[in-house]
C-alpha cells in the first residue's frame, strides 16, 4: 500500500517540478532583450545578427537528439529516466549563455560568426531537452488527459518569456549583458534542483482531472495578471517599487500549483487508506460468508464466468494487435507513414506561417503607421495568445474527445481555417486589423504546439513520441524561413521605396498575407484528410482505451 501511495503522491510533484521549469526555460522567446547589445558589442550588421538568430530558432525547434535520449534513457534502464535529459539541457544552456554573455563583456575574444552561432544553438537547443522531458514524462502521468497535460505544459513554456521579462525589468532593466548571465545561470539551476522529481508513474484515479483543471486555472490566471501587466507598462512608467510589487505577487501566482500538488496528495492518501479498509472487511466478510452456497449462486450470474463468443474474441484480437503496433512505431517506422507526412505539412503552414507573422509584427506595424507603443504591445501580447491556444487547443480538445469522440485532428482543421481568416484580417489593411488579426493567428499558431504532440503520442504511441513530436516541429523553422524570407521579405523589398529601403501602407504586406492564408487553408485541407483518415482508429484505438482506463 505504501508503495502505491507514494506513486500517487510524487506524480503531482513531479507535474509542479514540470511546470516550474518550464516557466524558467522559455529564454529563447526574448531574444529581443539582448540582441542589440549582442549586434553592437560583436560589431554585426542586421543579416549578420538575423543569421544568429536564424540559429536560435533551429535549435528550439530541433529537438530530434532530445528525443532520441529521452526514449534510450526511460526505455534501456530502470535506473536513468527524464532527469539525465535534464542535465543535458542544463549543461547546453550553461555553456550557450554563459559563452555569450563572456563574450559581450569582453571575457573572452569576440568569437567568430559561426562560434556565435554554435553558442545561440546550443542555448536554444537546452530548450528542446527541457521541454521534451517535461512533456512527454507528464503524457507518461496522465495518459488519459494527453490534451489537458500538453496544453499546461506548452502554455508554461508560452507565458515563460513573458515572466522572464518581468524577472529582467524587476532586477536588471537596462543591462541586457546581466541577463545573458541569468539566462545563463537560472534554467541550470532550476533545472538541476528538480530534476529528480520529474519521474514516470503509471497510476491514475478518478480525480485526474479536476486536479489537472486546477493547474489550468493557475495557469489562466498568470496569463491574465501577465497581460494586464503588460498593458499598464505600454501605457504608463512604473516606480520600481511598483514592478517590485508586481513581481512579487508573479512569483506567487507561480508558486502557487505546488498548494493543488498538497491538496491532491492527501485526496489521493485519504482513497488509498480507505481502499485499503474496504479491502480488508471484504476480506474478512468473504471468510465469514464462505459456507454459504446461496451467496456465490445469486450474486455470481453466470454471465459473468462466461468466455466472450468467437467474434467478439477476434474483435478484440483484432483490436489489441492494432493498439499494439501503433504503440511500436519508432521514428523510421512513422516517417514511412502518410499521416506522418500529413502533419509536417499542416505544420508547416499553421506554425510556418504563424511564427513568420510574430517575426514581422514590428515591420507589419510601422508599415501600417501604428505607434511604437501600439507595436510593443501588439508583441508583448502575442506570448498571451500563444498561450491560450496551446492551453485551450489541449484542454478544448480533451473535452471534445472524451464527451464527444472527436478526433483531435478535427481541431487543427478548425484552428488552421481561423488562422486563413487571421491572415486575410491582417491584409485586408482595416483600423486595428493587427489586433484582431494578432489575436486569431496567435491563438492558432499556439494550438499546434498542444495538439501535434498529442496527436502524435496518439497515433504513434508515448514510446517513441519525444522524437517523432520534436522531428515534426522542425516543420516550425522551415516553414517560418520559407514565408519570412521568400515571401514577406521578397514583396516587401520589391514594395520598398525611398533612401531607406522601407515601405508604408497596406500594399507592403497585402500580397504576402494573401498567400499565407491560402497556405493555412492548404493546412487545413490536409488537417481534414488526417481527420478522416484516422477517424476510424480513433472509434477502435483511443477512444476504447481510454473508456477502459476510466473504467
Amino acid at each position: 500500500m505504501d508503495r502505491h501511495r507514494l506513486g500517487l503522491s510524487t506524480r503531482w510533484i513531479a507535474t509542479v517540478a514540470s511546470i516550474w521549469i518550464q516557466c524558467s526555460c522559455g529564454s529563447s522567446y526574448t531574444f529581443s532583450i539582448y540582441s542589440s547589445v549582442l549586434k553592437s558589442t560583436q560589431n554585426y550588421d542586421q543579416s549578420t545578427l538575423d543569421t544568429v538568430s536564424v540559429f536560435k530558432d533551429i535549435g528550439a525547434n530541433a529537438g530530434i537528439l532530445s528525443g532520441l535520449l529521452y526514449s534510450s534513457v526511460t526505455l534501456n534502464s530502470s535506473f536513468l529516466g527524464p532527469w539525465v535529459v535534464h542535465v543535458a539541457g542544463a549543461i547546453q544552456c550553461f555553456l550557450g549563455y554563459f559563452l555569450m554573455w563572456a563574450s559581450v563583456v569582453g571575457l573572452i575574444h569576440h568569437p567568430p560568426l559561426p562560434l556565435m552561432c554554435l553558442f545561440m544553438f546550443l542555448a536554444a537547443h537546452s530548450q528542446t531537452f527541457f521541454n521534451t522531458a517535461n512533456v512527454v514524462s507528464g503524457l507518461e502521468n496522465f495518459p488519459n488527459y494527453g490534451g489537458t497535460i500538453v496544453g499546461i505544459m506548452k502554455g508554461f513554456l508560452g507565458i515563460s518569456g513573458a515572466i522572464l521579462i518581468q524577472m529582467y525589468d524587476t532586477l536588471c532593466k537596462g543591462e541586457p549583458s546581466t541577463y545573458l548571465l541569468m539566462l545563463a545561470l537560472l534554467p541550470t539551476f532550476v533545472s538541476l534542483v528538480l530534476m529528480f522529481l520529474v519521474r514516470i508513474y503509471k497510476a491514475t484515479t478518478a480525480d485526474d482531472k479536476k486536479h489537472l483543471n486546477g493547474f489550468s486555472a493557475v495557469a489562466l490566471s498568470i496569463a491574465g495578471y501577465l497581460m494586464i501587466i503588460i498593458i499598464l507598462e505600454n501605457i504608463f512608467t512604473l516606480p520600481l517599487w511598483a514592478r517590485i510589487s508586481t513581481f512579487i505577487l508573479l512569483l506567487i501566482l507561480v508558486v502557487s500549483p505546488l498548494g493543488i500538488a498538497i491538496k491532491a496528495l492527501r485526496e489521493d492518501s485519504n482513497r488509498s487508506l480507505q481502499k485499503y479498509s474496504i479491502e480488508t472487511n471484504l476480506l474478512t466478510d468473504n471468510s465469514e460468508q464462505i459456507t454459504s452456497p446461496k451467496v456465490s449462486t445469486a450474486e455470481d450470474p453466470i454471465e459473468y464466468h462466461q468466455l466472450p463468443s468467437g467474434d467478439s474474441k477476434v474483435k478484440g484480437t483484432s483490436d489489441d494487435k492494432m493498439l499494439l503496433n501503433e504503440e511500436q512505431l519508432n521514428l523510421l517506422q512513422a516517417m514511412r507513414t502518410v499521416n506522418f507526412w500529413m502533419l509536417f505539412i499542416a505544420m508547416i503552414c499553421g506554425m510556418g506561417s504563424g511564427l513568420a507573422t510574430i517575426n514581422n509584427m514590428s515591420q507589419i506595424g510601422e508599415s501600417l503607421n501604428y505607434t511604437t507603443t501600439e507595436i510593443n504591445s501588439l508583441v508583448s501580447l502575442w506570448s498571451i495568445w500563444n498561450f491560450l491556444g496551446r492551453f485551450g487547443a489541449g484542454y478544448v480538445s480533451d473535452y471534445l474527445l472524451h464527451t464527444r469522440g472527436w478526433a483531435r485532428p478535427l481541431l487543427m482543421a478548425f484552428t488552421l481555417a481561423t488562422m486563413t481568416a487571421g491572415h486575410i484580417v491582417i491584409a485586408s489593411g482595416f483600423p486595428g486589423n493587427l489586433y484582431v488579426g494578432s489575436i486569431l493567428v496567435g491563438i492558432c499558431y499556439g494550438s499546434q504546439w498542444s495538439l501535434m504532440p498529442t496527436i502524435s503520442s496518439e497515433i504513434y504511441g508515448v514510446r517513441h513520441m519525444g522524437t517523432i513530436f520534436n522531428t515534426i516541429a522542425i516543420a516550425s523553422p522551415v516553414g517560418s524561413y520559407i514565408f519570412s524570407v521568400r515571401v514577406i521579405g521578397y514583396f516587401y523589398d520589391k514594395e520598398a521605396s525611398g533612401e531607406d529601403d522601407s515601405c508604408s501602407g497596406t500594399h507592403c504586406f497585402r500580397l504576402s498575407f494573401i498567400i499565407m492564408a491560402s497556405v493555412a487553408f492548404l493546412g487545413f485541407i490536409v488537417a481534414v484528410a488526417l481527420f478522416f483518415r484516422t477517424k476510424r482508429f480513433y472509434q477502435l484505438v483511443v477512444l476504447r482505451r481510454l473508456r477502459h482506463a476510466l473504467k
